[in-house]
């Protein structure tokens, strides 16, 4: 298949200089963490890094249905010495994909004339918005109930089947790779070290060759349980990519029907993976908040209006590790204009939680200590230019490490059940919860002495300092739409000012009180469960003022980087060198 490359050799140039595409290593082939493993955990480590090699190849074909073809016809370029091709295939390899984003919120598309569909790969490429809802709606009105709810479910494929569409499990799509990454688990539990983590494997090795969500439910339940174990290998499920299951609520005759017969629309889920150790001192730190989440959860707004994950007198189904990364691959590792450095899961649309299973929080230590002389010449550059030089001796980098912290537990609070109503909405409202609890919990925490008075000023400046981006970002960019949101209401709210040059100021003595202002409005949307108050949310607070575009032009003059790429040395040489 023959492919024509979209971006001209200055550009590819421009676009991976080091200075515009930020190198995230993760840990190096000689690392301590590794070298001080068991030889059988060393052993167990090349399998799952192969493992998530497979489930890599996952995640690009549900990005997009030429994903795999181009990157084969850009690496046979390569090996014939096309430049233009080499440099592409370093940009698709950070983004992985056809089609991403940068962090001016520009796209970074690959392939001539290709398209970015609302559905990805999850459903035909040709389908509009409109047709899957006529479709669905014929189908509904034709009894074929069960193939709907399939269609609309989270672990489907969706195919044109005549007139009428069809719903495809993953485990039948994917059936090559989930049983190639179901034979990496298998290995990996034979030599693996720890027996917990070893039931965990053979449980996802079953769920993996299984077309049933509740062998899926049984090992995210033991996944959500593991505490003490040397390694962490995660089968992630996130659903930030899909944005066209989400509008069948809009239409008001499919939704109707739809509620009519039961059927709860998922957004489709984006496979990842994380491969790492367990890094205990850092889990420590983070597990000191645990005996404060029954607090955290007292302290929610309208507490006794729904049921949360965690309730006020037992915190026992939370588990928190601090991982050293080996590898990310698919959705985990898709740097497109950022990439996460922790995650609550499973989420709340999960059958695990429904079963007795809890939740997880992995933290992400390499992804978020970026202290390469680079990377701190970029934020010394950023702060001179954009924060009040008074309020420099506050802004503390650890501190947005606490604030994460912070925003995972948060993740475990408030409603957990009823938000898919909110449709497209959803994950923008979700994301912005998490960032406003933690900052609305602090006093709490500082009066029962989780922080001093000193840590919730870092937090509460680092915080404001980093609450603007480059670039005003589209709607499907979830977690860069709820910055701009917390940057208005900010400064909406008096809590944090922009003067006439573009310099923040942050008035700590009203950013909790704001912070608690604006959760109780976002708890009040997920309580509607209605898609036109979310929708209304939005429209409210996701804006582009003066103030905020100051601030904006001044981060793109002090910082030409536009993406970044994970760079794995271990991952690498285990798969080099791996006798398996």
């Amino acid at each position: 298949m023959e492919f024509e490359l979209n971006l001209p050799l200055e550009e590819l140039e421009k676009r991976t200089d080091k200075d515009y595409l930020i190198r995230k290593p993760l840990l190096d082939k000689d690392a301590i963490e590794y070298n001080n493993l068991p030889d059988g955990d060393k052993k167990a480590l090349q399998h799952l890094v192969k493992a998530a090699e497979y489930a890599n190849l996952i995640y690009m074909k549900q990005d997009n249905e030429l994903n795999i073809p181009f990157l084969k016809y850009l690496e046979k370029e390569t090996e014939n010495g096309n430049k233009e091709a080499e440099l592409t295939k370093i940009l698709f390899c950070a983004q992985l994909g056809i089609i991403g984003i940068d962090s001016e919120s520009n796209k970074v598309i690959l392939l001539k004339n290709a398209v970015e569909k609302e559905g990805k790969a999850f459903y035909p490429s040709d389908i509009t918005k409109e047709e899957l809802h006529s479709i669905l709606k014929c189908m509904l009105k034709e009894g074929k109930t069960e193939e709907v709810k399939n269609i609309l479910n989270q672990r489907t494929i969706v195919k044109r089947d005549g007139k009428y569409l069809k719903a495809v499990d993953y485990t039948v799509e994917f059936k090559e790779e989930f049983n190639n990454i179901a034979d990496e688990l298998e290995k990996a539990a034979i030599v693996s070290t720890n027996k917990d983590f070893n039931e965990y494997l053979l449980l996802q090795v079953k769920a993996l060759r299984g077309n049933d969500p509740m062998l899926d439910a049984k090992a995210d339940k033991k996944w959500a349980s593991l505490q003490d174990t040397p390694l962490e290998f995660t089968i992630s499920r996130e659903q930030y990519a899909d944005l066209l299951t989400g509008t069948v609520i809009e239409d008001e005759e499919l939704k109707e029907l739809l509620d009519k017969n039961g059927i709860n629309p998922i957004s489709k889920d984006s496979i990842g993976t994380r491969v790492g150790i367990v890094n205990e001192k850092g889990t420590q730190d983070i597990l000191k908040i645990k005996n404060y989440l029954p607090l955290m959860a007292e302290n929610m707004p309208y507490k006794e209006e729904y049921e949360q994950n965690i309730s006020s007198d037992d915190d026992n189904l939370q588990t928190m590790v601090d991982v050293d990364i080996v590898s990310l691959r698919g959705d985990e590792g898709a740097y497109r204009g950022g990439i996460t450095i922790a995650q609550n899961l499973p989420n709340n649309d999960k059958l695990s939680l429904t079963i007795g299973g809890g939740r997880r929080n992995v933290y992400h230590r390499q992804i978020r200590t970026s202290n390469s002389p680079e990377a701190l010449e970029r934020r010394k550059k950023r702060l001179n230019a954009t924060l009040n030089p008074e309020l420099h001796k506050w802004y503390n980098p650890e501190a947005d490490h606490w604030f994460t912290i912070g925003h995972e537990n948060v993740h475990s609070l408030g409603p957990k059940s009823g938000t898919e109503a909110l449709g497209k909405y959803k994950n923008i409202i979700e994301e912005n919860k998490a960032d406003m609890g933690s900052l609305a919990l602090l006093d709490c925490l500082v009066n029962a002495g989780v922080y001093t008075e000193e840590e919730k000023k870092q937090i509460l400046v680092t915080f404001g300092a980093d609450c603007f981006l480059k670039a005003k970002p589209e709607l499907s960019q979830a977690h860069r739409v709820r910055t701009v949101m917390q940057a208005y209401y900010f400064i909406k709210e008096g809590a944090i000012l922009v003067d006439k040059d573009g310099i923040i100021n942050i008035n700590t003595d009203k950013m909790v009180s704001t912070a608690n202002k604006m959760l109780s409005e976002i708890i009040k949307v997920q309580l509607s469960q209605n898609f036109n108050s979310g929708e209304k949310f939005i429209n409210d607070y996701f804006k582009w003022t003066d103030d905020i575009d100051r601030v904006s032009k001044k981060l793109r003059e002090t910082d030409k980087s536009l993406n970044g790429m994970i760079v794995t040395p271990l991952a690498d040489f285990l798969c080099k060198n791996s006798s398996v």
